[in-house]
C-alpha cells in the first residue's frame, strides 16, 4: 500500500483559511510541484473554493488548477447501509 503523500489536502469541516493556508504553503515553503486538493460529499463546493481562493488571490498568476477529477466512493455507514458518495480531486500546479 502507498503512503499518502504529503502534498495531499483533504477538506472536512475545520476553518476554511486552514486549507487555503495549507495549500499555499506546500507550493511556497516545501516547494511543491503540484498539490491535490481532495474531498468528498457536502464539502466539495469547499474544496473547489480553496483551490480558487488559493490559486487565484494568494498564488495569483503562479499556480494553475491543472486537472479535475470526480468519482464516487460506495461504503458502510453507521447504520451498516450501503452508501454512495462523490468525490473529488483537484490537481494545483506551478506554472512553468
Amino acid at each position: 500500500m502507498a503512503a499518502i503523500k504529503d502534498n495531499n489536502i483533504f477538506i472536512g469541516s475545520k476553518p476554511f483559511m486552514n486549507y487555503v493556508t495549507g495549500v499555499v504553503m506546500q507550493f511556497t515553503t516545501k516547494n511543491a510541484k503540484e498539490v491535490i486538493v481532495k474531498a468528498r460529499g457536502k464539502f466539495i463546493s469547499r474544496a473547489v473554493d480553496v483551490s480558487e481562493v488559493s490559486t487565484k488571490r494568494f498564488l495569483d498568476n503562479t499556480v494553475i488548477i491543472k486537472d479535475i477529477k470526480v468519482d464516487s466512493e460506495e461504503f458502510k455507514n453507521k447504520e451498516g447501509k450501503e452508501v454512495r458518495v462523490s468525490t473529488i480531486e483537484l490537481v494545483l500546479e506551478k506554472k512553468k
